[in-house]
């Protein structure tokens, strides 16, 4: 059945038909079965969408904005009673009916692994689609100074305040020498866009729709995870085509349930680590259902996700067995007003088998973060660049460190290949069983076995969620073949230096020598006396606790960029003048390049899942999600490889190709 839905429908009492649509989406959203298309007229719907009935796999409910960005769902409500207060501060009054049961104006943002502070709330105010910032007092808003951490500098100007004089929220906003009755001034109203109120709602399929402006709070791993959009616990969903911008927190979140029991437990009762809570989750979701038949496989496809103050996409658990593609997800986190250890453009814990291909993401805080449990996982075809903090930026507290990808304490195996990465930090990999191939690396490796010798995390069954085991990261277990690294930045060490006193030190020279201290396969298993019936198990303490091997060959250094010492096919070039650099225009983005031109008749090996092996822990081979082999015979564009050249593309001549979605 088809059902409509046009914002302009007259006092909201039509039927649904075409002839006398509904005047809101979340009528729809009562009454839409598997099989139903609700095509929703352009407008803009300030509304919280929450279906009410899911679909099936051969007969999903889809909701379609007719006009492609047509139909904007905004959490946010227009405010036309402001007063001018004093030069360009206005203020606004209202009564604290006006939000209901929830005033974004009063609830902070706050819970496990935030590190900032509970200073900011999840509210926001906009003028002309524009953010501003949330001051720590009036005088702030008064003063109109740069906010010394902001990416974006001469925005931080524009602020707010708000305080409660009895049973009214007072708003107070600098916004320049605009008018705000005379503009488009908006505040955050609704806690989310599109978002069922109860879990396993499946098969739901979201298209076109411009989703923005939303309260959404912190989101951690174990607590229940809100974003402006995202299914709840649920199976099948496809969100494609949509722009989804301004949450104050995260974008799309396929994550976390709640789980009354375990939700922000360090944060209120701090009795138990937060790491201790996340295994609990885990656990704890396997109760609650989380298994391949009930939860995930979800589609995230042509999105352009943007401006995001958390991230672009976050989940806990959810999004297992998913594909996130040809995604456009840039500028998360660039007014610095929230830090802890869930920010990034994608920040996935459990990425079981999920599949991120082909996204362009830059300009974020941290490009791609798997955080435990990254098993199956592929990151494959994409582009990042700019993901670092600008040298004019001072340091957040609780603020994180910047890099393409990071690859926290799971056990692999995680494949990322045939990618274009070019921030100053490449990978954080604070983990083991990493394969990287075919890439073009134009950053530093940190976090290399430091930091994460405690932290005991689970592993799986291939491809299942269900739980094989427990272990620490003893690090190493990767793989290393015919990658370009390239020096692009300078080799000095990146000094961080925070308001509380701390300093953090990271690695920025380029190449594989991070690795000069572990074993090779055949020196590791040599470790534990394999012709023995008897085996000393003191005598192997060693060898169960030290690093595991590393495979690494066929790479190429340019730029001053260090190989592994052990490395034994290889192309080292200090001398040429090579350069690789990002030029956009407009929505498409160039990578200009020479350093093809100096590979020579150099060449690697072709590189397949045999060749890859299998990860230490899991037991698990470098294959696709249906337990097929991967050859690594086919670029960065889908174009066959005939000649074995390191780095992303088959063909040598890629200088100034469209290397964008």
């Amino acid at each position: 059945m088809d059902i409509y839905v046009d914002i302009k429908a007259l006092n909201n009492s039509g039927d649904g038909s075409q002839t006398s649509p509904f005047g809101t989406i979340s009528q729809a959203a009562k009454i839409a079965k598997p099989g139903d298309t609700v095509h929703v007229a352009p407008g803009i719907y300030r509304e919280q969408v929450e279906p009410a009935n899911g679909g099936t796999e051969d007969a999903p409910v889809t909701y379609v904005s007719d006009e492609p960005l047509g139909a904007t769902i905004t959490g946010a409500e227009q405010i036309t009673s402001w007063e001018r207060y004093d030069g360009n501060v206005w203020v606004a009054k209202l009564d604290n009916s006006f939000f209901g049961d929830f005033n974004p104006f009063t609830t902070f943002v706050y819970g496990d692994w935030y590190f900032a502070g509970k200073t900011k709330h999840v509210a926001c105010v906009y003028i002309n689609d524009r953010r501003l910032y949330e001051a720590a007092s009036f005088d702030e808003v008064i003063k109109a100074e740069i906010y010394p951490c902001s990416w974006v500098p001469e925005e931080s100007k524009y602020k707010w305040f708000a305080e409660q004089d009895g049973s009214k929220t007072v708003i107070y906003a600098n916004f320049g020498s605009l008018d705000p009755n005379a503009e488009l001034a908006e505040i955050n109203v609704r806690r989310r866009c599109f978002f069922p109120a109860e879990t396993g709602r499946n098969y739901i399929t979201v298209r076109g729709f411009k989703v923005c402006k939303a309260a959404t709070n912190w989101a951690p791993p174990a607590a229940f995870q809100e974003g402006m959009i995202g299914p709840h616990w649920s199976k099948g969903w496809v969100i494609e085509d949509c722009e989804i911008y301004f949450s104050k927190c995260a974008g799309i979140s396929v994550g976390k349930y709640l789980d009354p029991e375990n939700d922000h437990f360090f944060t209120y009762k701090h009795t138990k680590s937060p790491t201790q809570m996340e295994r609990d989750a885990v656990c704890r979701g396997q109760y609650h259902g989380w298994l391949k038949e009930n939860i995930g496989s979800h589609i995230i496809r042509r999105n352009n996700i943007h401006h995001c103050e958390q991230g672009g996409i976050i989940g806990r658990m959810g999004a297992v067995f998913s594909t996130i593609e040809d995604n456009h997800i840039h500028h998360i986190n660039n007014m610095m007003e929230l830090g802890g250890a869930e920010v990034a453009g994608i920040k996935i814990h459990a990425a079981i088998d999920v599949l991120m291909r082909r996204n362009h993401i830059h300009h974020s805080v941290m490009g791609i973060w798997t955080d435990w449990e990254a098993q199956g996982t592929r990151i494959t075809q994409n582009l990042l660049h700019d993901n670092q903090r600008p040298d004019f930026a001072k340091p957040l507290r609780g603020g994180m460190g910047s890099e393409d990808i990071f690859v926290e304490v799971g056990h692999g195996p995680t494949l990322i290949d045939n990618n274009i990465l070019l921030s100053d930090a490449t990978l954080r990999i604070a983990t083991q069983g990493v394969a990287m191939v075919h890439n073009l690396i134009c950053g530093a490796f940190t976090s290399v076995g430091a930091g994460t010798d405690w932290r005991y995390t689970p592993y799986h069954f291939p491809h299942r969620t269900e739980v094989m085991g427990f272990m620490t990261i003893l690090h190493g277990d990767d793989r290393f073949y015919n990658n370009i690294f390239f020096q692009k930045f300078p080799k000095a060490s990146l000094v961080s230096r925070f308001d509380d006193g701390r300093i953090e030190v990271e690695e920025r020279v380029v190449g594989t020598h991070v690795w000069d201290q572990y074993p090779e396969y055949d020196e590791w298993i040599g470790w534990f006396d394999m012709d023995t019936d008897t085996p000393d198990m003191m005598k192997l303490f060693k060898g169960h606790e030290s690093h595991l091997p590393v495979w690494i060959d066929g790479n190429a250094y340019f730029g001053g960029a260090q190989r592994f010492a052990k490395e034994k096919n290889y192309l080292l070039d200090e001398k040429s003048e090579v350069y690789a650099n990002i030029r956009e225009e407009g929505d498409k983005a160039y990578l200009d390049t020479n350093i093809a031109s100096f590979l020579g008749d150099f060449t690697g090996s072709m590189i397949d899942t045999n060749v890859l092996g299998q990860v230490f822990e899991p037991s698990q081979r470098f294959e696709d999600r249906d337990g097929k082999d991967i050859v690594f015979d086919t670029d960065y564009f889908g174009n066959k490889r005939t000649a074995v050249i390191p780095g992303p593309f088959a063909d040598p001549n890629v200088e100034g190709k469209n290397v964008v979605l």
